[in-house]
């Protein structure tokens, strides 16, 4: 079902060492993200300037030049993003992803609050619209720089890290776990998590073998021009080998890939197989759920006859108590009838 442990870190060791794309890293750049602070900083101050003409005017056409501004930079920093995710640095990307959107969506919800504002403003007497437009923007300045400086972490935190991409640690057990149940819980949590891992790992490679083609391209060109000169002896020696090397690097890279496309093809199947059996799971409990309702509902159909055959049985037994005391009664009655006739009679 998938590779030995022994296989996967020999592979997983050797990519390590010989990706062109790990000793290859190139860093990202935070100026876009500080632009876009200095931007919200410099624009934070003029909120509150005393404007008596256009108010709301000026404030909502600022905010809508925040919106594009922030939609256009959002593009740049997605593209950063998978820039990082291509270099095979997961973890990073995946904390990113959802930080370079929050900007745009946080001034969206800024900018239709502001046109309910605008919309309902005949209705609002607590604070005037100027100042609810204001301190509107104003929170959208804060939001936004906030989530950036956050970006700016994380990208600075990147820039200094000096290990090799965490996105090769899958190739370690990507389908094999050493307990039943513990493998039969992370198919049910983590399924879909491995697939995109899987999916980052491909593309990683991918760009392993662009990067190694060009390299190939590149060093093609070197030997045609040293076998064009006459003292290119050892050079060509020396070239030969290194492209043997990295076209032996290029056929390892593609097998890899090859193998990983069947795993990732294999794990989606058991994916699909782990869901339809949690499907039949779930269809059989809701069916025991249906028989236990129904026998509870007997169960209380039962126990109310119970209840109106005590309430029978106790007034049946309070009726025979009332007939024990009047039959005691006529009969200590007719007996002292019977001795005082006796009396009578003596």
């Amino acid at each position: 079902m998938a590779i030995p442990h022994q296989r996967l870190v020999k592979t997983t060791l050797y990519i390590v060492q010989e990706a062109p794309l790990f000793g290859h890293r190139k860093s990202r750049s935070i100026f876009g993200a500080i632009v876009y602070c200095a931007l919200l900083a410099t624009g934070a101050p003029y909120i509150f300037r005393p404007i008596k003409h256009l108010v709301p005017s000026l404030l909502c056409s600022c905010d809508v030049v925040l919106l594009i501004l922030t939609g256009i930079f959002q593009q740049y920093f997605v593209s950063q993003v998978q820039k990082i995710r291509l270099q095979g640095y997961y973890s990073f990307s995946q904390k990113l992803k959802h930080i370079v959107r929050l900007p745009f969506a946080i001034t969206a919800y800024g900018t239709a609050t502001m046109l309910l504002v605008m919309v309902w403003k005949p209705y609002i007497s607590f604070l005037s619209v100027s100042t609810l437009l204001r301190i509107n923007m104003l929170a959208e300045a804060i939001c936004a720089a906030s989530f950036m400086s956050v970006y700016i972490g994380y990208l600075h935190q990147y820039n200094s890290l000096n290990s090799e991409p965490d996105i090769l640690k899958s190739l370690y057990s990507p389908l094999q776990h050493s307990s039943p149940l513990e493998g039969l819980s992370w198919w049910y949590h983590d399924g879909s998590r491995l697939s995109d891992q899987q999916m980052a790992l491909l593309q990683y490679q991918r760009e392993n073998l662009h990067f190694l083609s060009e390299e190939v391209l590149r060093l093609q060109e070197c030997l045609s021009k040293y076998e064009r000169s006459d003292d290119g002896s050892t050079p060509q020696v020396d070239l030969a080998h290194l492209l043997a090397a990295r076209e032996q690097e290029l056929r390892t890279l593609s097998a890899e890939m090859n193998q990983l496309q069947s795993e990732l093809r294999l794990a989606r199947s058991l994916i699909a197989e782990r869901d339809s059996e949690l499907q039949q799971v779930r269809t059989t409990n809701n069916q025991y759920v249906e028989e236990n309702e129904r026998l509870r509902a007997i169960l209380g159909e039962w126990s109310a006859r119970a209840a109106k055959l005590e309430r029978a049985l106790e007034g049946e037994r309070m009726s025979n108590l009332e007939l024990q005391k009047n039959f005691s009664t006529s009969r200590s009655q007719s007996h002292v009838s019977t001795e005082t006739s006796e009396k009578r009679l003596t």
